[in-house]
């Protein structure tokens, strides 16, 4: 149940700093950040940011233990 939490959060992170880094016309680097048309709509979206992110927080959930 934790991974699944921190999956989520690390989606909603992953989310953000892609966003914010693709909105500004670049790649991040080594971060990747990718950009998708879903409906109308630009999506920014990077792997490496989702994993480091989720587990940094499955990590915190877990010492919280």
């Amino acid at each position: 149940m934790d991974l699944l939490k921190a999956m989520g959060f690390g989606a909603l992170i992953s989310g953000c700093v892609a966003l914010v880094i693709g909105t500004q016309g670049s790649s991040g680097g080594q971060l990747v950040i990718q950009s998708f048309e879903v409906a109308d709509f630009k999506v920014y979206w990077s792997w490496p940011v989702f994993l480091a992110c989720t587990g940094l927080f499955w990590g915190l959930l877990l010492l919280q233990r």
